[in-house]
């Protein structure tokens, strides 16, 4: 029992440290806006000469950045949930219906990989540009595919392990500590 124990933490480790990665890669995508929407501003404000596309480009990198979230905040539980309900409930029930909403997660993000996908097909098709930088939209989908792909493995992992616990291999993975 005990190595079956360390084979699971050794095979969720990879993903969750991966999903880790993915997460603060959103944060530089963020940073990236930021820094973009500053040296717009202020050279538009100073030589009337804003950054050409920056509201197209902050359109596809906001979008990206938030897709790139969703495996993190799957892995940490830090999704929606009604805590309200379940604060006096028993341990048990509390992991079933964890286990539920992990199901319900994977069920989506199955079906939002297939539908993104579809739509990067016809964005493809179509040769769909931003209007003034020309950057083809569906450019926008592959990282967006790639994050709810992720979530999935997250929501595989939620759902084998539905409690963030001190003895969760999840909790340990992220080098949490009480």
């Amino acid at each position: 029992m005990t190595q079956s124990l360390s084979l699971n933490r050794g095979l969720i480790e990879l993903p969750i440290r991966f999903i880790e990665w993915w997460a603060l890669g959103g944060c530089c995508v963020l940073a990236v806006v930021v820094v973009m929407a500053t040296i717009s501003s202020v050279t538009g404000f100073l030589f009337a000469t804003p950054f050409p596309g920056d509201f197209e480009l902050t359109q596809m990198l906001v979008a990206v950045a938030a897709f790139m979230f969703l495996p993190y905040c799957q892995l940490t539980f830090a999704h929606v949930s009604a805590d309200i309900f379940t604060s006096k409930a028993s341990d048990n029930v509390v992991r079933l219906l964890s286990r539920a909403g992990s199901l319900l997660a994977i069920s989506f993000s199955l079906l939002l990989v297939s539908r993104t996908y579809a739509g990067l097909l016809d964005y493809q098709i179509y040769l769909e540009t931003t209007t003034i930088l020309q950057i083809p939209i569906w450019y926008a989908f592959v990282p967006a595919i790639f994050s709810l792909a992720l979530w999935t493995v997250a929501a595989v992992i939620t759902l084998i392990f539905p409690e963030k616990t001190v003895n969760s291999p999840i909790h340990e993975a992220l080098g949490e500590h009480d």
